[in-house]
C-alpha cells in the first residue's frame, strides 16, 4: 500500500471514530506536525461535511410519468417483426433444409441394398422390402469423398452469399435511417 493511500485511510478512520485512543493522539500529533497531514485532513473533513451535511432531495410523485413522457419524445425502437425480414429467416431454413436433405440423399444412394421380392401384406403395402446392410458401410469413403467435399464447400460459398446479401441490406437500410 503506498504512503498516500495509507494516510487518507488513517485520517478517515480519525474522522469517522474508528481509531483507537492512542492512535487518535499519534493522528493528532502528525496533523499538528504536518503540513501534508493538515491539508489532507481539512480536504478529507470537507468532504466528510458534505456527505453528512447534505440532505438526499425525493423525486417528485410524477418522477416516473415525467420520465416517461421524455422517453416518449424519442423514437422508440420498432418491434422485431419490422426489422427482421422473414423471407432471410425462411431462406436460411430452406438453405439448411436443403443440405440435410441433400446429404441424406448422398447417403441413401451409397449405401448397399439387399432385397426381395415379397407378397402384397396389408400392414406394409409394399411390393419390395429392402434392408441396408449398415455394418458394412464405409464412412470415411461418404464423408471423405470428392462430392461431399464439393457439395460442403458449395453450401458454404452459398451461406457466406446468403449473409452478405442479408449484412448489406441491414447497412443500406441503416444509412437511409441515419
Amino acid at each position: 500500500m503506498d504512503r498516500q493511500q495509507q494516510m487518507e485511510e488513517r485520517l478517515w478512520d480519525y474522522i469517522d471514530g474508528l481509531s483507537s485512543t492512542a492512535e487518535r493522539s499519534v493522528i493528532g500529533q502528525l496533523i499538528a506536525d504536518h503540513r501534508e497531514w493538515q491539508i489532507k485532513y481539512h480536504e478529507l473533513l470537507e468532504v466528510h461535511k458534505a456527505i453528512h451535511g447534505s440532505e438526499l432531495e425525493a423525486p417528485s410523485l410524477r418522477f416516473t410519468k415525467n420520465v416517461m413522457e421524455d422517453i416518449a419524445r424519442f423514437q422508440v425502437a420498432p418491434a422485431t417483426n419490422s426489422y427482421i425480414n422473414k423471407y432471410i429467416i425462411r431462406g436460411i431454413g430452406a438453405f439448411f433444409l436443403l443440405m440435410i436433405v441433400g446429404f441424406m440423399v448422398y447417403f441413401l444412394g451409397q449405401m448397399h441394398w439387399t432385397g426381395a421380392p415379397s407378397s402384397i401384406s396389408p400392414a406394409s403395402g409394399l411390393l419390395t422390402k429392402y434392408t441396408a446392410n449398415v455394418d458394412k458401410l464405409d464412412w470415411s469413403r461418404l464423408l471423405g469423398s470428392t462430392p461431399t467435399t464439393i457439395f460442403l464447400l458449395v453450401n458454404t460459398v452459398l451461406g457466406l452469399v446468403l449473409l452478405d446479401m442479408y449484412l448489406t441490406r441491414k447497412k443500406k437500410e441503416l444509412q437511409k435511417n441515419l
